[in-house]
């Protein structure tokens, strides 16, 4: 489980770094997923960069019952993209559904653990 936790707290960085940097930037290719520049872009940079710092801490400290709630809240809005946006073929929506999936194994795993009895886990294995 703590490998699963590494993965996708890392996937979260490797991907919110350059997309934050994109948006504030107003990087070329960001209007072909993200649309013009928008206070709704806006709102996503900061949405973003908050799924970003919380993914920063939680690399320093992977307590289990902090990572769950933030990757869960990921996956609901990553699945989410394909209906609100109105097609699966958006860059974003690809990327999303992607990293949701990584994200629900790491879900499953912090669970299934977590329904261990204490003596027989550890608080990160």
């Amino acid at each position: 489980m703590k490998r699963m936790i590494y993965i996708s707290l890392i996937i979260n960085v490797v991907v919110l770094i350059p997309v934050c940097i994109g948006l504030i930037s107003n990087a070329s290719w960001v209007e072909h997923g993200y649309g013009p520049a928008s206070p709704a872009r806006g709102i996503l940079l900061s949405i973003y960069g908050s799924i970003l710092l919380v993914s920063l801490g939680l690399l320093i400290n992977p307590l289990p019952m902090l990572v769950a709630p933030l990757l869960l809240v990921q996956v609901l809005y990553k699945l989410t993209t394909p209906f609100t946006v109105g097609n699966f073929t958006n860059p974003v929506v690809i990327s999303n559904i992607l990293v949701a999936l990584v994200h629900l194994f790491a879900l499953w795993l912090i669970f299934k653990v977590s329904q261990q009895p204490a003596t027989d886990r550890g608080l990160l294995d």
